[in-house]
């Protein structure tokens, strides 16, 4: 299947993107508490489960040698090397959840956010969730304590460069405070599933 697959206008990506730390996931998982409607992709990735992570559950977890063969039988509707890891995002996913008439949650990054809105530039409703400063992500980054200092000062750097990418996207929540940033997030999208 290719991204260019006529689909319904009734049809309704929903993008959320942020840095590393920002919130993103906690956000995302209040959404889908309160739209049924809303399917959560399931990104593919070739990195290794962190924490708790489970297969199929918070994440497809493929060697690099599987994404790859992915990758060349044109399985993803976008795809990226992010952190030194692959990242993608399953067609198949998105068809069967059009085929439900149901709209689609995708957590991913701001790579993934604009190959979708091409591939999908009718579909695709994006928000970025930024955090208040870098300072404040570096914070959250350290109090997570599931990542080495390497692996921080690299998200933080990545921070820097997704945080740039914020204005291509169609809204923007500032995840100063979690309760306030989730409501937002949540007008934004009842709005856009009602349009």
């Amino acid at each position: 299947m290719s991204p260019q697959k006529q689909v319904s206008h009734s049809h309704k990506l929903i993008v959320i993107s942020a840095p590393s730390g920002a919130g993103k996931t906690t956000l995302c998982h209040r959404l889908l508490a309160d739209f049924p409607k809303l399917l959560l992709s399931i990104s593919t990735t070739s990195r290794k489960p962190r924490g708790q992570e489970k297969n199929e559950i918070d994440y497809n977890f493929v060697s690099p040698e599987v994404f790859k063969k992915m990758i060349d039988n044109h399985e993803f509707a976008e795809w990226a090397l992010v952190h030194g890891n692959y990242y993608g995002t399953s067609m198949n996913v998105i068809q069967s959840a059009f085929d439900k008439d149901r709209a689609v949650l995708l957590d991913i990054d701001v790579q993934g956010a604009e190959s979708l809105r091409k591939a999908f530039p009718k579909e695709t409703f994006s928000v970025f969730i930024s955090p208040p400063s870098l300072e404040i992500l570096e914070e959250r980054l350290r109090n997570r304590k599931t990542d080495e200092e390497a692996s921080i000062q690299r998200r933080i750097e990545n921070a820097r460069t997704e945080m740039k990418a914020a204005p291509f996207f169609q809204k923007i929540v500032i995840n100063d405070n979690l309760e306030t940033a989730y409501q937002e997030l949540k007008r934004l999208v009842l709005e856009e599933l009602n349009s």
